[in-house]
């Protein structure tokens, strides 16, 4: 029986797609985002986070298998067809996980539910192969186009990520660039003119901008780890124009809260 290692289930999202949806946040990620909004998603192993203030803990990390990820998620069915929603499949890297990950959309495909999968797409283009037929929708986070930083600081592959995301855009899905802005890593117009170089050549015709924000800072509290991040501004308005700005003459632009 196939089990999927899931970090969370969260009900009634409304930030992870289109209308109401239930986010399958699977364990495990490839990349070391030093931003990450969701460290407790990147170890495949048990996480307790500890609220000393509040007298709690939260543990992420159990074993489910598909049906009975599918009896959970079923429960707000009428809202998803309701609001025109659906499932997200998120992460950590919901790809490393792809086969067992094919077999849970295959199965809310059946029931007819819409299927969205949130990817930074540094995996081999297999498990894109294995997941496609029953996904409708595809998020990919593009964080930057230089290949130092990308390999250096976030442990990724550039090439590998650029030639998955002209593969995916060849294909009938749909399919959203999303560009994470973060101060030091990709706000710089040279960052951004690189970015918009590489997505061209790609095929992208749309980006969407998530300006950096701060609220994972208590989750690394939280983990007793440290967050190189926390004194870190929320991203200013005209940092965020100016990104539109410079990107907006080749590209569809819009911004995510």
């Amino acid at each position: 029986m196939i089990q999927l290692n899931i970090s969370d289930i969260q009900h009634f999202s409304v930030g992870d797609g289109p209308g109401i949806r239930t986010t399958v946040f699977l364990k495990g990620c490839n990349l070391r985002c030093p931003w990450c909004h969701n460290p407790e998603t990147v170890s495949r192993d048990t996480v307790t986070l500890t609220y000393p203030k509040a007298n709690k803990s939260v543990t992420y990390g159990r074993s489910m298998t598909v049906d009975e990820i599918v009896t959970e998620v079923m429960e707000d069915a009428d809202f998803y067809r309701q609001s025109g929603g659906g499932v997200t499949l998120s992460g950590g890297e919901p790809l490393l996980q792809a086969e067992a990950v094919a077999k849970l959309s295959q199965a809310l495909q059946g029931h007819g539910i819409s299927v969205l999968l949130d990817t930074a797409g540094c995996v081999p283009w297999c498990r894109f192969e294995a997941v496609l037929p029953s996904v409708d929708t595809v998020f990919f986070d593009w964080k930057t186009s230089d290949p130092t930083i990308m390999r250096e600081r976030i442990g990724g592959d550039l090439p590998l990520i650029k030639s998955n995301l002209a593969r995916l855009l060849r294909t009938d899905k749909g399919i959203h660039v999303r560009i994470p802005l973060i101060p030091g890593v990709n706000t710089s117009e040279e960052a951004l003119t690189a970015i918009a170089a590489d997505l061209r050549e790609t095929g992208a015709k749309t980006v969407a901008l998530l300006p950096f924000h701060r609220l994972a800072v208590g989750k690394y509290e939280a983990m007793g780890i440290p967050y190189p991040y926390r004194d870190t501004p929320p991203l200013p308005a005209d940092t965020l124009r100016r990104a539109a700005e410079i990107l907006s003459p080749s590209f569809t632009v819009y911004a995510e809260k």
